[in-house]
């Protein structure tokens, strides 16, 4: 009878290494949480049995219970590194049975189709948000996959342009300039650049969203002069401006030719005294834009002439392209915000977190996942920070609970365990030989 006692707490011993093995090789797994190997001794007896002569017969493994504490924290530089401070669990979906699984694991990522999934390719689970970011449904039912759209809105066609433009009073007349007269006119040409003085560029933007280049040359056109001896002022502060957008040229409705270009003018002090008004350009089509253009450039009452080099203080627009997703950020209450190029922000939906009754009831699953059970009792799935739920740390992950330590010491004793059990069938063999083999 003893050896199959002894034989009992060797297979104890040998599970409680196992489990102890475990929690050690998985010190360094994300969102792991340790076991405990518990056993219950095993008694044989009757009824009739007197309660002082009853021998245990061994043991038994009652349970492997998991240990549910908050692990280490691991600082990242992922928005989407994601961890729970507190209780709960992450919600997923498996895409290989579609079954629902928690985890605590928050390294998740971008798919290409832009879904969140997890480290192993399954659609996170969110909440749905209104505008506002507030969660409009919960429970199982409620549950969706956070996707994260490539691109956002509806373009704007491209109306108006504001710029500030300082011009230098000491600049030149172009080299094509310097021998001009009546019937000698200079030629401009954009691929020339002795033909202007300077230029600018920006993007502009047709119905269809497409990016479209917009740069305007500036060419001194006359230069004011003062005399020395009467101080007499002659000439005039002249420069034209040739905008092109694409590869087509654009001029200003209301020129005196069609292909007048836009025209400034400064006073002896500098202010621009001609255009005062914002002007308004023709309507033209380059190659790839899809519908015309009608573009307005106002270059208000800053714009200005003096004793400085040119620069281009600012040149803005008003239209814009599709936006294009340029971030994400995911708040202490698990509200998911998708970023824009074109400056907007939009709800996405907050990560779904799940409570137990009975943690240790939950099925592990591998892979740091667990399924509900009869005895976990059901996922009670709402927003974070509410509850009893944690609240989400962005950037965070949440590492092994496994103290090392304490493990090295329980494999320790699991090793005495097993050499204790394992000397006491070697002295029930002995004794069985030594019965044996009396005469």
């Amino acid at each position: 009878m003893s050896f199959y006692t002894s034989l009992s707490g060797l297979n104890a011993a040998q599970t409680d290494l196992n489990v102890t093995s475990n929690n050690i090789a998985n010190v360094g797994t994300i969102g792991f949480k340790s076991s405990r190997a518990e056993f219950g001794d095993l008694i044989s007896s009757s009824p009739y049995q007197a309660a002082n002569s009853i021998v245990g017969s061994g043991t038994r493994l009652k349970s492997i219970s998991q240990e549910f504490s908050q692990g280490s924290v691991s600082q990242t530089s992922r928005s989407l590194d994601t961890m729970i401070s507190g209780g709960g669990f992450f919600v997923t979906k498996s895409t290989s049975d579609g079954q629902v699984r928690f985890t605590r694991n928050g390294s998740f990522s971008s798919d290409p189709d832009g879904n969140i999934t997890d480290a192993n390719g399954n659609p996170v689970q969110g909440l749905p948000v209104d505008p506002q970011g507030n969660v409009t449904a919960t429970g199982l039912g409620a549950l969706q996959t956070l996707h994260i759209p490539a691109t956002n809105g509806t373009p704007k066609q491209t109306g108006s342009m504001s710029l500030l433009i300082n011009f230098p009073s000491d600049a030149d007349l172009p080299a094509s300039r310097s021998n001009y007269s009546a019937s000698n006119p200079y030629a401009f040409d954009p691929k020339d650049p002795q033909s202007y003085n300077n230029a600018t560029s920006t993007t502009v933007y047709d119905t269809g969203g497409n990016a479209i280049p917009a740069s305007i040359y500036y060419v001194r056109t006359g230069k004011e002069s003062v005399d020395p001896v009467t101080g007499a002022i002659t000439g005039s502060n002249t420069w034209d401006a040739h905008m092109y957008v694409g590869d087509k040229e654009v001029f200003p409705t209301g020129g005196a030719t069609p292909t007048t270009p836009l025209q400034f003018t400064f006073d002896t002090n500098g202010v621009m005294t001609a255009p005062t008004t914002p002007v308004a350009y023709g309507s033209v089509q380059p190659t790839g834009a899809v519908a015309p253009l009608t573009i307005t450039a106002n270059y208000g009452t800053a714009t200005k002439q003096g004793a400085f080099g040119f620069s281009a203080v600012s040149v803005t627009q008003d239209g814009h392209t599709t936006g294009k997703f340029n971030s994400v950020a995911i708040d202490p209450k698990g509200l998911v915000q998708a970023s824009y190029s074109d400056g907007s922000v939009v709800n996405i939906g907050k990560l779904a977190v799940a409570n137990f009754t009975n943690p240790n009831g939950l099925h592990q699953a591998g892979d740091t996942n667990w399924t509900a059970t009869g005895s976990s009792g059901a996922p009670q799935i709402g927003e974070a920070g509410t509850d009893g739920r944690g609240t989400i740390a962005e950037s965070e992950l949440e590492m092994s609970n496994v103290d090392l330590t304490t493990e090295l010491v329980s494999l320790i004793s699991a090793q005495r365990n097993f050499q204790a059990n394992a000397k006491a069938i070697d002295t029930d063999k002995q004794m069985l030989s030594s019965i044996i083999n009396m005469q």
